[in-house]
């Protein structure tokens, strides 16, 4: 995988020595799982002197106040982040945009803002375009997550040797992406740093379209006998475990990336046209072939 050309110029200890490991006031907004995975984990770690949070729903604000990794709750996003250094939008992919600029006027010199988000390109662009002259943002986005959702689920561990993309365009700041390198390494996180662009064509491939698979394989099963889903094995409970996920977050991925899983959907057609051709032709060589072929990058994953 590619880095962006300004990170590959940089010496990789003196990069990360050069930036911040302990914050001022870390600021959550909307914390989920994931928002409140951060603050939990940068709490146990001593990531920050202080954490903020502010919610939408004015009672889990009131819950948020009882947490002991939270030691501030604000009443509107613009208050939360007046003294913040480091920003962390955790909301829904269509929000985060719109809280970018709702927190730039009030955002203090030298705050540098990222994400969560699960789609990089258009957001990058359009936040980094939000803020202010000395103020940053840098994209994010962990592959973390989990079957239940909220920051009542949330887990200091959730990061730990999980992946976590970082999307600087071209004219980010060089200090305020190694800050947000840093920060997520410290929360225990494996950093790959790409354009957002390449993080779309990516996660389109290795996370989008495995969502559109397992839900069209339980769609189909869901016009079959009802019955049968309860003389399955682990491999179809395996394969379909992600069809579960929530349909709403799902539109909002696939409308904001759009064009690349459709692109991704394309390429794995002709793979499954060129399966079923073999298969009708009883071709074995050619399906022992494929099933070979795949078995081989299966068994590349990382144990």
């Amino acid at each position: 995988m590619r880095s962006l050309p300004f990170i590959d110029k940089l010496d990789i200890s003196r990069w990360l020595a050069f930036s911040q490991r302990v914050f001022e006031n870390l600021v959550i907004l909307a914390p989920g799982l994931l928002g409140g995975s951060v603050a939990k984990t940068a709490h146990h770690r001593g990531l920050a002197k202080r954490i903020t949070v502010w919610a939408r729903r004015p009672e889990s604000r009131l819950k948020l106040r009882d947490q002991p990794w939270c030691h501030a709750v604000a009443e509107t996003p613009e208050d939360a982040v007046r003294a913040a250094s480091l920003v962390v939008v955790a909301a829904p992919v269509e929000k985060i945009i719109e809280l970018a600029r709702q927190i730039a006027p009030h955002l203090p010199a030298g705050a540098i803002v990222t994400d969560v988000g699960s789609v990089k390109g258009e957001l990058c662009r359009a936040c980094h375009a939000a803020l202010p002259a000395g103020r940053h943002f840098v994209g994010s986005h962990p592959m973390a997550g989990g079957e239940k959702s909220g920051w009542e689920n949330a887990s200091d561990t959730l990061f730990e040797r999980r992946v976590c993309f970082v999307t600087p365009l071209e004219n980010t700041d060089k200090t305020a992406a190694a800050t947000v390198v840093k920060f997520w390494h410290e929360l225990g996180a494996e950093v790959t740093t790409v354009s957002p662009d390449q993080h779309d064509e990516i996660v389109a491939n290795i996370s989008h379209l495995p969502q559109m698979l397992a839900t069209t394989l339980a769609t189909f099963l869901a016009g079959k006998n009802p019955g049968w889903r309860n003389l399955s094995g682990n491999g179809l409970r395996d394969t379909t475990r992600i069809a579960a996920s929530d349909a709403t977050m799902w539109i909002e991925i696939f409308q904001q990336n759009h064009d690349e899983v459709l692109r991704a959907l394309r390429q794995f057609e002709d793979e499954l046209h060129g399966l079923k051709s073999a298969l009708a032709n009883r071709d074995w060589l050619e399906v022992r072939a494929r099933l070979e072929r795949g078995k081989a990058w299966r068994d590349g994953f990382q144990p």
